[in-house]
């Protein structure tokens, strides 16, 4: 359940409440909003919601006690009308721009992740994504160079100022990864991995959370909601394509999501149009197509060279399709009253 306070409440009415629910064995979320803070109630049982309500409303600094009707409770409007706002380096991520997440699949070299860099930046893009722990289909596929991959990273972003985005796959590689990193990714094969989803959660980097394979759009909000219920309310959720019937595209790119967690959930949402289709020539027309539906961002699959990469090159832009794209969406962000 959540508990509206009135607009005039104190720090002190604040702490009345969560001690109180502190007291009941409760786990508690506050969230400050422009006008009113709201304090969610973790952990209440429904046969004590009606009594619990009860209580609560008699205190004369709590406006109203609201039931929470949907599973996701942290993550849900319900609890937070207002739209999450997420740092990632200098970079605002659920605001009015469009953020631009570009590089390649896996980090292969540092030449090839710093040329890379500098290409992506000097058309727009504020983030550099590129995977240093590559989770493959086959196990005799190139798994990437870890920590090697993650030093490689680092270096791009001392030399170009764009902070990072890599894949986590384990829980036990968090506190190395975080080292590096300054966003964490959760591949669509480990959405439901709730063991790391729990030790991500329990970390201050902003997650970037993929949908998995085969996940509706529920599955995906719960997935949020684990890491959000270890404390870590920096998440951003990402349409990445779900497996369907369809052999002519690698996923189905479901852009109905976007407006439709926008509607359910005040976490931003991104678009992964290159996993979404699978084809470098789809990439362009669904990354227009994702601005169109309210995509706060997108993360696109960038190579210097797409036919000599060791990963995903048949979905990788060359650094002209990027800059094209980049110069086509500017302007339908424009007509949405946001910038890129």
């Amino acid at each position: 359940m959540i508990i509206i306070m009135k607009r005039e409440a104190t720090e002190a009415d604040i702490r009345q409440v969560v001690s109180r629910l502190g007291d009941k064995g409760y786990g508690t979320h506050v969230s400050e909003g422009v006008e009113k803070t709201i304090i969610g109630a973790i952990g209440v049982h429904n046969d004590e919601k009606a009594l619990l309500a009860e209580q609560l409303e008699a205190i004369t600094a709590v406006e109203k006690v609201v039931p929470i009707l949907k599973p996701f409770r942290l993550v849900g409007r319900e609890f937070q009308p207002e739209n999450t706002i997420i740092k990632v380096g200098g970079v605002t991520i659920g605001g009015n721009a469009v953020v631009i997440s570009a590089g390649p699949c896996a980090v292969e070299d540092q030449e090839q992740l710093l040329e890379t860099a500098q290409a992506i930046k000097a058309v727009g893009a504020s983030i550099l994504r590129g995977g240093a722990f590559k989770p493959r289909t086959s196990p005799y596929a190139f798994q990437g160079l870890e920590e090697e991959g993650l030093k490689i990273l680092a270096a791009a972003r001392q030399e170009t100022g764009l902070p990072i985005v890599t894949e986590i796959m384990d829980p036990r590689s968090v506190d190395l990864v975080m080292e590096y990193s300054d966003m964490l990714q959760i591949g669509a094969r480990n959405m439901q991995n709730f063991f790391l989803l729990r030790e991500v959660g329990k970390s201050k980097k902003p997650v970037l959370l993929k949908r998995g394979l085969s996940a509706t759009i529920e599955e995906l909000l719960m997935a949020a909601e684990y890491i959000m219920s270890e404390g870590n309310t920096s998440v951003i959720l990402c349409e990445r394509g779900i497996r369907t019937f369809e052999p002519y595209t690698r996923n189905t790119l479901d852009l109905s999501a976007v407006p439709l967690i926008r509607e359910l959930s005040h976490l931003p949402v991104w678009v992964d149009p290159s996993h979404g289709t699978g084809h470098w020539r789809l990439v362009a027309p669904m990354a227009r197509a994702a601005i169109a539906a309210g995509a706060d961002g997108l993360m696109i699959e960038v190579h210097p060279r797409p036919g000599e990469a060791l990963s995903d090159g048949s979905q990788s832009l060359t650094y002209a399709n990027f800059a094209r794209l980049m110069a086509e969406i500017k302007p339908i962000a424009e007509i949405l009253g946001r910038t890129v």
